[in-house]
């Protein structure tokens, strides 16, 4: 049983062609044809680029250092897609009356409340909605920036599980309830 390397850690991160990577300390600056992004990273990790591929080393096998192993090539390879390829989240709007809708570039929910919701898009974060399908789409280079807005909208209506209503991610299941008229009296 190999143990002892990390097996998401001991994989290469291959650069792509138009993406630029830069190790200066344990900051990693990459820059690709949809952005920038810069992280710092513990002094502990040992990062080498050789040949339009960056690998990830780990001084010692000690519990923490195998979880920040597999932890700081995950995050370098997520800032890799990102710059080149960005990530996306589809949220569904389900519910009689319920849509969203685009304003410039701000999102408005409109989700049973007495009022609209606004959500202004953070910096490098777009929106898109398609109002046919009721699918809000959101685009972005930061996975970890993606996925929180995205669960940020989902909060402002999450799904009920009793009609079903709500903002939900596309695919996600919910799980519904029989509600009053489904119990049975004896």
């Amino acid at each position: 049983m190999e143990d002892d390397v990390s097996r998401i850690g001991r994989m290469p991160v291959i650069i792509p062609d138009g993406v630029q990577v830069e190790i200066q300390d344990q900051d990693v600056h990459v820059k690709g044809p949809k952005g920038e992004l810069k992280r710092s990273f513990r002094p502990e990790m040992i990062l080498k680029i050789e040949e339009g591929v960056l690998t990830v080393d780990r001084p010692s096998d000690a519990p923490k250092m195998r979880a920040l192993h597999g932890l700081t090539r995950s995050l370098i390879n997520n800032m890799v897609v990102g710059v080149s390829d960005g990530f996306q989240k589809v949220l569904q709007v389900e519910g009689v009356g319920y849509r969203p809708e685009l304003e410039d570039a701000d999102l408005i929910l409109h989700v049973g409340f007495s009022h609209s919701v606004r959500v202004q898009p953070e910096e490098r974060i777009e929106f898109e909605v398609d109002t046919k399908a009721r699918l809000i789409t959101i685009k972005g280079i930061d996975k970890e920036q993606v996925g929180r807005i995205a669960a940020d909208i989902r909060k402002i209506r999450p799904p009920e599980p009793y009609k079903g209503k709500g903002i939900r991610y596309q695919g996600e299941y919910v799980r519904r309830k029989a509600g009053k008229a489904g119990k049975v009296m004896t």
